[in-house]
């Protein structure tokens, strides 16, 4: 599968949302296979670890972020399973749910029933090690400031306004990751 196919279909090459998109996209992934083979006793699908990560946040055209150039009409919070669906109907389920997977370090039910979130309810945390180290990786990398890495301190302040738990899975990923 070459996720570039999937992409171009959905993003215009040459469109500031395209660049933005690629540019996110290809650092989260690199950082994932940076991972990936610093870490070979993971035993992890490194092509699916490619392909996901280039298409992780494949909904977020659908979304309304006009920071990013993304001109949808639903928010953002949706771009993960709204990701999910659209590679789902491309017959690739399972790299959709690493698109649903992403937000945080994962949306638990009880967070999003408490949180009365947009999305469907339903566990949305990573399962799979490759879903992990995708969720992980993208935790890096925003795409309002393309191409440089956050330091750790400043993804967990971020993580930390969502709840502590977001930040002792990060933790933990930390021991397991880096």
């Amino acid at each position: 599968m070459d996720p570039n196919i999937i992409i171009r279909k959905y993003y215009k090459e040459g469109t500031k949302l395209y660049d933005i998109y690629m540019s996110h996209c290809s650092d989260v992934t690199k950082k994932a296979l940076d991972i990936v083979n610093k870490h070979p006793e993971l035993a992890v699908d490194v092509k699916f670890i490619e392909e996901a990560g280039m298409l992780h946040d494949i909904g977020i055209f659908k979304t309304k972020a006009p920071h990013i150039a993304c001109m949808g009409d639903m928010p953002y919070i949706c771009h993960g399973y709204l990701g999910r669906e659209l590679l789902t109907e491309e017959g690739y389920p399972k790299h959709g749910k690493v698109c649903e997977r992403h937000t945080g370090t994962g949306l638990g039910l009880e967070t999003i029933l408490n949180r009365n979130l947009p999305i469907p309810k339903r566990d949305m945390r990573p399962q799979s090690l490759e879903e992990q180290i995708i969720c992980f990786a993208d935790k890096f990398f925003s795409k309002s400031q393309l191409g440089k890495e956050k330091p750790l301190k400043k993804i967990r302040q971020s993580l930390s306004r969502h709840g502590w738990h977001q930040v002792e899975i990060f933790d933990e990923w930390c021991e397991l990751f880096l």
